[in-house]
């Protein structure tokens, strides 16, 4: 199958077919409740933190620009970097997670996937047309949703999928590209946003090797550090992401085939041609330990996380429960598909402060 082609006819226009799908992911309600939806401080935080929707536009300015500089299709990188959230539970990913344990005591082997969820999102859940479900996508962009990260098989993906997708091989450089600006942008904004709330500080993130060399091309400008300071904390960001994308071209520059960029032909057995040099690698790798370890595990997330939860576990129960309390889209798939992954789809729909605000209707409380 082509890269550019859809599972379902369409009429030409203006737009090329990855700009296309870019648009159709932009004006679905999927990507609109993204807004609403945790990172990793909860939405009703303040209005600096970010959600899934600043974060998936960081995304996709990182990997637009990487795949500018490579020569590489520009809008399938955005298309694909704006989907690749699409399919996350309110209170992110502690709402994932809960939502999984809910299907698995209930039988659903397969449980809660997020990744697989936003493929779910754009070619099943969202409803554009009459004659077919989802956005109508073309391949490559779908391939890059189902293989965002790493391994791409995974036990729950039916062999038909296997069939289309071809699960044994890695997803255009496109999709590599979206891969590593996820976690360029992550990584840069948890830290910033971590030390904005005062969870983490950079006496402790001066563990990292990387953080010490990123602090120094902040300080060489004259800046000094000033956790407090806008300035300082914008500065850092700045040098942190073009540190690691410059890397990123360095490094991958060299292994890209221009002429075969939309085949998904490399087997997922070899090194991908995206990446980094070994030693900063495991900086990265050490870094992101530490964000656990201070910032993902510290007392006063770990207790909003917890509230989520049960925000969770209540839904899921009441749901169940009172199959009327669905919305009417949802109710009518019942009598076509079990209820129990209906009901997961459709509280993987809400945004953070919907699932409170139904949460607090249903039980009387405010958590």
């Amino acid at each position: 199958m082509r890269a550019d082609a859809r599972f379902h006819e369409a009429s030409s226009d203006f737009r090329s077919a990855f700009a296309r799908d870019r648009d159709r992911i932009i004006h679905s309600g999927s990507f609109r409740k993204l807004e609403y939806k945790t990172q990793v401080f909860l939405n009703h935080e303040g209005d600096f933190f970010r959600t899934r929707l600043t974060h998936s536009l960081e995304v996709s300015q990182i990997a637009r620009s990487i795949a500018k500089s490579l020569h590489l299709e520009e809008s399938l990188a955005e298309a694909i970097a704006l989907a690749h959230d699409l399919g996350h539970t309110p209170f992110g990913h502690i709402g994932g997670e809960t939502l999984d344990s809910c299907l698995r005591e209930d039988g659903f082997v397969n449980g809660f996937e997020h990744n697989y969820q936003s493929f779910r999102v754009v070619t099943f859940l969202e409803k554009k047309y009459r004659p077919f479900h989802g956005l109508n996508l073309t391949f490559a962009t779908l391939e890059g949703i189902l293989k965002h990260s790493y391994p791409y098989k995974k036990k729950f993906l039916q062999t038909t999928i296997d069939a289309q997708f071809h699960l044994d091989t890695h997803p255009s450089i496109e999709a590599m590209i979206v891969d590593r600006a996820d976690e360029i942008a992550y990584m840069s904004h948890d830290i910033d946003d971590g030390i904005h709330a005062g969870l983490i500080s950079f006496d402790i993130l001066k563990q990292s090797a990387l953080i010490q060399e990123i602090l120094y091309k902040v300080e060489a400008e004259g800046v000094e550090i000033e956790e407090d300071d806008e300035m300082f904390r914008y500065r850092f960001s700045s040098h942190f992401i073009n540190h690691l994308v410059y890397s990123l071209l360095a490094y991958s520059k060299h292994n890209i085939d221009n002429s075969s960029v939309l085949s998904a032909t490399i087997p997922a057995t070899q090194p991908l041609p995206i990446g980094f040099e070994s030693e900063l690698e495991r900086e990265i790798k050490q870094l992101k330990k530490l964000l656990h370890q201070e910032l993902y595990q510290h007392k006063n997330i770990v207790r909003k996380m917890f509230s989520g939860k049960q925000a969770i576990i209540g839904l899921y129960r009441a749901l169940n429960d009172e199959h009327k309390l669905l919305p009417k889209y949802f109710y009518r798939q019942l009598h076509s598909r079990h209820q129990h992954r209906v009901i997961a789809d459709y509280i993987a729909s809400m945004s953070d402060r919907y699932a409170m605000k139904l949460h607090n209707e249903l039980y009387g409380r405010v958590l």
